[in-house]
């Protein structure tokens, strides 16, 4: 009875043993709130292609997600809607050296909500005493809103335009806001209004007033998946995904 009770044992000790070899490696990524969508593309077709991996992504503000890094969070890549933040955490030695890159590009552009009756056309029309809320990502953190930022004191009106400022922690909470209609406009990305019927475009940032929207990726330094998170960044650049960046409107940058 003792024989069997323990090769029992053994036998469930065995099997055990070998559900835990075959265990995911889980890549943490902190990517821009701007790529929810086309990372849940990316996430399905990367995971079919490697079912031992797991991607677990975070969505944020640049500048918060570089806060995290910063302060320890545990992550394996970061991707950013600016080289602002990248540049930030390079100069601190906490990205692995050689792993940062551009990937896509972006535009900023101008949105109102579909039904509504307000006659605004260009950047310039911010100004207008009709336009009493404008949607704007919060400048100290988010890329969309240091952008915004950029455009407008490029035409001389960030003064007016920042008095009119509802500020957001990320360019999606923008996009929300206009969709809900519960500010007159707002700014946010190219790609952002795509994804939405809600909304439309007024307008598209004249050129050389901001900045070209760089979103770059890299290797966090403190990754304990280092190997992992290169094959996974390999993949970002490879052909076979470049069409899910053009189809969600995004350039290469690469």
């Amino acid at each position: 009875m003792k024989k069997n009770l323990v090769a029992a044992l053994v036998l469930c000790c065995l099997i055990f043993s070998g559900c835990g070899g075959s265990k995911k490696t889980e890549l943490t990524i902190l990517a821009a709130a701007s790529l929810t969508d086309v990372c849940a593309q990316l996430k399905a077709e990367y995971e079919k292609e490697n079912p031992d991996v797991k991607l677990l992504f975070s969505f944020g503000g640049s500048g918060a997600l570089q806060a995290q890094i910063e302060a320890g969070a545990p992550c394996d890549l970061f991707i950013s809607a600016a080289t602002k933040q990248m540049k930030a955490l390079t100069d601190k030695n906490l990205m692995e050296e050689g792993s940062v890159k551009n990937l896509l590009e972006n535009k900023v552009v101008l949105i109102i909500p579909k039904n509504s009756s307000l006659k605004i056309s260009t950047f310039y029309d911010l100004t207008l005493p009709q336009v009493k809320m404008i949607a704007v990502g919060e400048p100290a953190s988010v890329p969309a809103g240091q952008y915004t930022k950029a455009i407008c004191e490029k035409l001389g009106s960030w003064e007016i335009v920042s008095k009119k400022a509802n500020y957001a922690s990320d360019v999606r909470t923008v996009l929300s806001w206009v969709e809900e209609a519960a500010c007159n406009c707002g700014i946010v990305y190219a790609t952002d209004a795509a994804v939405s019927q809600k909304i439309r475009v007024a307008a598209q940032a004249p050129q050389g007033s901001c900045p070209p929207v760089i979103y770059p990726v890299g290797i966090v330094k403190a990754s304990r998946r280092k190997a992992a998170a290169r094959k996974f960044e390999d993949f970002l650049f490879s052909k076979r995904v470049s069409e899910i960046y053009s189809n969600a409107g995004f350039k290469l940058a690469f």
